[in-house]
């Protein structure tokens, strides 16, 4: 059985993969200075709520955005669990290419998200993850990962606005009933919940064009522009790019815009899954 963990900057979310199909997944918050005996609590709690005990695993992988807890984690795993993780990172065997101007930049996760769109869905995508930040990765058909962009998560937007303005308050990020809010909950929810639709759309759709841009430039210059450009992005047309979208809150914007193609709830664990596999012979030689 295989322990996954993906450590974000708000929440960590664990999956123990058996078989076909992960058996549970579950998350905690995110304590940067836990130690790991503490963490190992909660993820005894954890395996005893699917009745597994540590002698059934058989592999851990970590994905990590908090450095203190990747030390964390990889302490428990070894003290508690007996086991070496992997660690993701940009020299991990991932089965993409990351094709960006600096790739010890690239987040874990999205190296971990690329991975497992290129493994699952064989397509050329954005992915959309709602975390702490919004980030829109742009994969390639041929399994690389192009680049991006990074917005605040509309919870830190939310949070940031309440604490700069003295009369405002927390409101429930949910839509208002019409756009013109005719109080200052609703205007609240107006401008925060319709204005992050709009950064997605909006987002989504100048991807698509600089995509479909650099598509017809390499049609038209041909072998001379495609020996210039680190990764083209195949030959896929725009509307072949499916929008596939992660996170807690990925459901609640899939109900108001229709930009998003594929909600993937467990993407970035299933990425998780797809790296271990390609490793796991790597690391029992090891």
């Amino acid at each position: 059985m295989l322990l996954a963990v993906d450590i974000g900057n708000t929440n960590i979310h664990l999956g123990l993969w058996q078989g076909e199909s992960w058996r549970l997944s579950w998350r905690a918050r995110t304590v940067e200075d836990k130690m790991p005996d503490e963490y190992a609590v909660l993820v005894r709690n954890f395996f005893d709520s699917a009745d597994v005990g540590y002698g059934a695993i058989s592999g851990v992988i970590i994905s990590s955005v908090v450095p203190p807890l990747t030390l964390a984690f990889t302490e428990l795993s070894r003290r508690y669990l007996n086991h070496e993780p992997i660690i993701v990172n940009n020299q991990t065997h991932t089965g993409i290419k990351i094709a960006i101007d600096q790739p010890e930049q690239a987040g874990a996760d999205r190296i971990v998200n690329t991975a497992a769109v290129h493994a699952l869905y064989k397509t050329a995508a954005i992915v959309i993850d709602f975390g702490t930040a919004t980030t829109f990765d742009v994969v390639s058909s041929q399994g690389a990962y192009l680049g991006g962009a990074i917005a605040p998560g509309i919870s830190v937007a939310h949070d940031a606005l309440v604490s700069r303005a003295a009369k405002l308050h927390k409101v429930d990020l949910v839509p208002p009933p019409d756009p013109i809010g005719k109080n200052t909950i609703h205007a609240m929810q107006s401008g925060v919940f319709w204005g992050y639709v709009g950064l997605i759309e909006g987002l989504v759709s100048r991807i698509k064009t600089s995509l479909a841009a650099q598509n017809n430039a390499k049609t038209i210059a041909g072998a001379g522009l495609v020996s210039r450009i680190k990764t083209p992005f195949a030959t896929q047309n725009e509307k072949d790019v499916k929008v596939i979208a992660t996170g807690g809150l990925a459901p609640i914007f899939d109900q108001h815009t229709d930009i998003i193609d594929i909600i993937a709830p467990e993407l970035t664990l299933d990425g998780l899954r797809v790296i271990y596999e390609l490793n796991k012979e790597k690391l029992k030689a090891n």
